[in-house]
């Protein structure tokens, strides 16, 4: 891996009404030709994603938009993929073109934007066309109650000065949490158990177990890698006991089986359920399995799309295994990429990736819409856990999921 994954940058959508100038803002700030310009009103149709680096800020990505004005049955479906776009939005750019000025459109974006709590940044575009005075300006910004930055996508006027708007304004968490660095300190020994069949990329490893590596070294910590079958031989050698041992989901039976009982022990999917979510919910969803049913409907989730194995985790494992522990036939749907359906009502259990492939703000927004319509749902390293019986160890690292795992809290 040598480029930040696009789920850990920061994503800055850009946000308009159709020929705004969002996708000449966009090659502007970027200084390449990323998003097709055009003068015909809808040139951009889905959301366009462009990976760079913005000092001070960093590893950050910018989402191109269709217009908010679009019409039509299909421009419809463009806005509703717009809207779409701020479940994972850190920051957002309003632009405006400086001859139209702003109406319903722009006040409705905002109130959805300020629903979010994204933070905002406003754009006068083709000032180059149509200058606006300044009273206008201040009206507008007080109508609208946010800061705007006068610029020109064309020229490149002003460009700099939105540069420095979207610094000021981007959102930092300094208390980040980080995927293992608070388990084991500074000198301590995580040892990492990564299997190697045809399910693993060719040449490298999955970004998981890529990120974990790297948040061990930036915390100090030694990374030690294993596959399954050496790992009694690597404990053995070590001259110190590891601080955790973190496994693979499909090896916690042998890995449980090998690590000494006064070792901690968790995997890498349960690391990201509570880096990228709300593990004690997830822990949650793994106990409302005791209440499937024959019949009822489970959604299973994947935020990316992958080429599937002949047993893959989605589409046989764990149908096969939730069928086994409810002793009868369930309703599987499935979704992948960006797609998560509006109809969650309807499933008594929502079985989630690990979401390595998406933003946290994102996946917050899927466990807060399961949370909304009354759905348990739960990620796939807790479930494959919990179905190897081996979820109450797994856990004890991470101790008020334990309590909820346990029924205490």
């Amino acid at each position: 891996m040598n480029a930040t994954p696009k789920s850990e940058r920061l994503h800055i959508a850009i946000f308009g009404r159709r020929n705004a100038g969002k996708s000449s803002i966009i090659n502007a700030l970027t200084n390449q030709n990323v998003a097709l310009v055009s003068d015909v009103a809808g040139t951009t149709t889905d959301p366009v994603y462009k990976a760079m680096e913005l000092l001070p800020i960093g590893p950050v990505v910018f989402i191109d938009t269709a217009g908010i004005d679009d019409v039509g049955e299909l421009g419809q479906m463009r806005v509703k993929k717009t809207y779409e776009v701020l479940n994972k939005t850190d920051l957002a750019v309003l632009v405006v073109d400086s001859s139209t000025g702003i109406g319903d459109y722009e006040k409705e974006l905002l109130n959805k934007i300020r629903e979010k709590k994204v933070p905002v940044v406003g754009v006068i575009n083709k000032t180059d066309l149509h200058n606006i005075s300044d009273e206008v300006l201040k009206a507008w910004e007080k109508d609208l109650g946010i800061n705007f930055v006068r610029v020109s996508a064309v020229s490149k006027s002003g460009i700099s000065n939105l540069k420095r708007a979207i610094v000021v304004n981007a959102p930092y968490d300094d208390t980040e949490m980080s995927i293992v660095g608070d388990l084991v300190r500074d000198g301590q020994i995580a040892v990492l158990v990564v299997p190697i069949d045809k399910a693993a990329p060719k040449g490298r490893l999955i970004l998981p177990q890529q990120q974990v590596i790297r948040d061990l070294l930036d915390h100090d910590a030694i990374a030690v890698v294993t596959k399954e079958h050496e790992l009694k031989r690597t404990l053995e050698s070590l001259n110190q006991k590891p601080a955790l041992v973190i496994t693979d989901s499909q090896a916690f039976l042998k890995v449980d089986a090998d690590t000494p009982k006064d070792i901690p022990m968790t995997s890498f999917s349960i690391l990201f359920a509570r880096y990228k979510g709300d593990l004690n919910q997830l822990v949650a969803g793994a106990k409302a399995i005791e209440a499937l049913k024959p019949g009822d409907k489970v959604l299973i989730a994947e935020a990316c799309t992958h080429h599937r194995q002949s047993d893959d985790i989605a589409t046989v494992k764990i149908p096969r295994w939730l069928r086994q522990l409810v002793g009868g036939d369930l309703e599987f749907h499935w979704v992948s990429g960006g797609d998560f359906p509006d109809n969650l009502q309807e499933y008594r259990l929502i079985v989630h990736c690990g979401g390595c492939m998406i933003n946290r703000r994102e996946m917050m927004y899927r466990l807060s819409v399961a949370a909304e319509k009354g759905v348990p749902i739960v990620n796939y390293g807790v479930l494959i856990a919990y179905v190897m019986g081996v979820l109450d160890r797994a856990l004890d690292p991470f101790p008020l999921a334990s309590m909820t795992f346990k029924g205490l809290i």
